[in-house]
């Protein structure tokens, strides 16, 4: 980026509000925390609030700050911008950068999967110019208008991620952002709490085209139940259809998977024209991921051959499939652990698809206390699965990506319920909590063994993680 983000002026110009002095600004920021030289501090009001910290920006770097006063604890020659209402406020810059620039914006959605495809899109449009997406899954109502008002000028392509809690939340993001290309990844059982069915969350991530520029695209998954109902409103809105799945009627068409225990070779046809590349990570739902980024290029004016090649540079975010070698003793003398990190979020989909890639995984034999390497699940509870949670979480003893696992250990209250269900060859250690897991796993696993971690966010697996990680020497792979 050449020249700042952000002058005084045109912040002015975006929020109507008042510069006490002139400044330019490099980057945006909402947290004190993690400040870089030359932000401008937005402080936000949510469990705290966010003027509380305008001192503790500006020692991390910030060099104005965006309030609707001046807070005690800040001098008078520092530089604000004041104005009535800081989200909102954030809102108009968001819009207005997504009106500056004239590249084209993806908008991602979906039950499942939109961190990853963001970071796919990331990987592919940067083939083919200078790309902006998120840091981190900023996809709710402050998230979206910070990443779009982080936008630098002379960005070619945007991918910008939507999520939702309850129904009328993605349509004002949407219209915010103004996605050229809208994809929805599937449709599926997540926080269902708020929703009466199904057909119910279709509804609610169909909002996304509200904001989809007219001629835009929609890519749709046609492999799942919900394609019809998507499509519908996806036509509704005049958007031009691009469908991918694994059916031969498919505008883009998954034929095979290859999986192996790092990586996933996909043969695909798109628009009848044969297309081959491959995944740093294993998954037939990563596959099917990779061709909606891919459409989604495509359809952004993208260059899709460097797309295809490039995208085997992509490896899963922390949390949602990073995998990680944890040698144990003196330069790994004594073996290591497989750890599949998934422990960003859970539900019925996601679940499965974790226990395809753990399956398809190879432990190693002969170095551990247990001769043969194991392949073992640690899960926590899946949340707001509305009144079937206890059902849905039983019946995943069923579903046939559990019949490699060799171990499932458990913990939280609704995991109870497979625990109970598991046949007892399989059925490990239910525990009350996740710390109570973290403080056993140590005990649970030995060299040679692969182990997978899951759980909703509010399960709070990231605690048995770095217990499985402080066995020995950690090393993420693809890094």
């Amino acid at each position: 980026m050449t020249g700042p983000l952000w002058t005084s002026a045109e912040a002015e110009a975006a929020t109507g509000g008042r510069a006490t002095m002139p400044f330019d600004v490099s980057g945006i920021s909402i947290d004190s925390r993690d400040i870089a030289q030359g932000d401008l501090f937005v402080a936000l009001s949510d469990v705290r609030d966010g003027h509380e910290f305008v001192a503790a920006a500006i020692r991390g770097g910030a060099v104005a700050a965006l309030v609707t006063h001046r807070p005690d604890t800040v001098a008078d020659e520092f530089p604000l911008l004041i104005v009535d209402d800081t989200l909102k406020a954030l809102e108009s810059m968001g819009q207005t950068a997504r009106e500056r620039i004239t590249g084209k914006v993806v908008g991602v959605t979906g039950s499942v999967g939109k961190t990853g495809v963001k970071e796919m899109l990331r990987v592919c449009l940067s083939a083919a110019g200078p790309t902006h997406a998120a840091v981190k899954s900023f996809n709710n109502h402050w998230g979206v208008p910070l990443t779009l008002a982080r936008i630098p000028h002379g960005t070619e392509f945007a991918a910008i991620e939507m999520g939702m809690n309850h129904p009328g939340e993605i349509g004002p993001l949407s219209r915010m952002a103004r996605p050229d290309v809208a994809i929805i990844t599937t449709i599926a059982p997540v926080h269902m709490a708020a929703f009466k069915d199904l057909s119910g969350i279709a509804d609610a991530k169909a909002e996304i085209f509200e904001g989809l520029v007219p001629g835009g695209t929609a890519i749709l998954n046609m492999d799942n139940a919900y394609f019809g109902q998507l499509k519908v409103k996806a036509e509704a809105a005049g958007a031009n259809i691009v469908a991918f799945g694994s059916d031969a009627s498919a505008d883009i068409c998954l034929e095979q998977a290859h999986i192996t225990a790092g990586a996933t070779v996909v043969k695909a046809r798109m628009h009848e024209a044969p297309l081959v590349f491959k995944l740093s990570a294993p998954g037939e739902h990563l596959a099917l991921n990779a061709l909606a980024a891919l459409a989604a290029t495509e359809a952004a004016g993208g260059d899709l051959a460097r797309a295809a090649l490039a995208i085997s540079n992509w490896n899963p975010p922390d949390g949602r499939g990073s995998r990680w070698t944890i040698s144990i003793g003196e330069t790994g003398i004594d073996g290591s652990i497989t750890l599949i990190d998934e422990s960003y979020n859970a539900n019925p989909t996601s679940v499965r698809a974790a226990l395809a890639v753990l399956g398809a995984s190879e432990p190693a034999d002969h170095y551990g206390r247990v001769d043969e390497g194991r392949r073992i699940a640690f899960l926590g509870d899946m949340l707001e699965l509305g009144a079937d949670e206890v059902a849905l979480h039983a019946g995943l003893a069923e579903c046939p990506e559990m019949a490699k696992v060799d171990t499932v250990h458990t913990c939280g209250p609704l995991m109870k319920a497979l625990h109970e269900a598991l046949p007892p060859a399989q059925r490990g250690t239910w525990f009350k909590t996740s710390r109570d897991m973290a403080d056993r796993v140590g005990r649970k696993l030995d060299a040679g063994d692969v182990a997978m971690i899951k759980g909703s966010l509010g399960s709070d697996m990231a605690v048995v993680v770095d217990a499985v990680r402080r066995m020995g020497k950690a090393v993420r792979e693809g890094t």
